[in-house]
């Protein structure tokens, strides 16, 4: 990336959020965005509560005006995973793509990852991207869509095509 983009890292996990264990998933998350020439201005965990979820992904986007939201975590199927809910809640508009990128990818490394409810869109001028909560299923769906950041920035923000 040759430009520097605002990002903000959300962990959504209640074991993470009360200090049950390290967050390594969203210390990967933000080692890799900052290796892609982002600036981090938010980084926090929380745990699985769709009123939290809703009120950092608001807050996020609407006050610090970051260019690019990741969530991990709470894209599964237990009965407290609530992230894409919460964030089809938010968005103006859906990206199915890069979650179907994601899942795409990931099949070819684990059918596991087909099992993923992840969402990305777009609030106001931000782009939200829900990625999974493991550190190796974070990383490489990360992977798959970083290349295709900058130019939803460019698009969101009425730069063109």
């Amino acid at each position: 990336m040759q430009n520097q983009y605002a990002a903000a890292i959300l962990t959504i996990s209640d074991t993470r959020s009360c200090g049950g264990c390290d967050d390594i998933t969203g210390q990967k998350v933000k080692e890799l965005i900052v290796a892609y020439s982002f600036e981090v201005k938010a980084y926090e965990v929380i745990p699985d509560d769709p009123l939290r979820i809703r009120d950092r992904l608001i807050y996020f986007c609407d006050d610090l005006k970051c260019d690019v939201v990741l969530t991990n975590g709470g894209t599964g199927f237990s009965p407290r995973d609530f992230t894409p809910e919460v964030t089809k809640e938010i968005i103006e508009k859906e990206i199915p793509g890069l979650a179907e990128a994601m899942r795409a990818l990931g099949g070819q490394k684990t059918k596991r990852a087909y099992l993923s409810r992840a969402v990305c869109g777009i609030r106001g001028r931000s782009l939200i991207i829900n990625l999974p909560g493991s550190p190796r299923g974070a990383e490489e769906s990360l992977e798959v869509v970083v290349d295709l950041i900058d130019h939803a920035i460019k698009m969101i923000r009425g730069e063109g095509h």
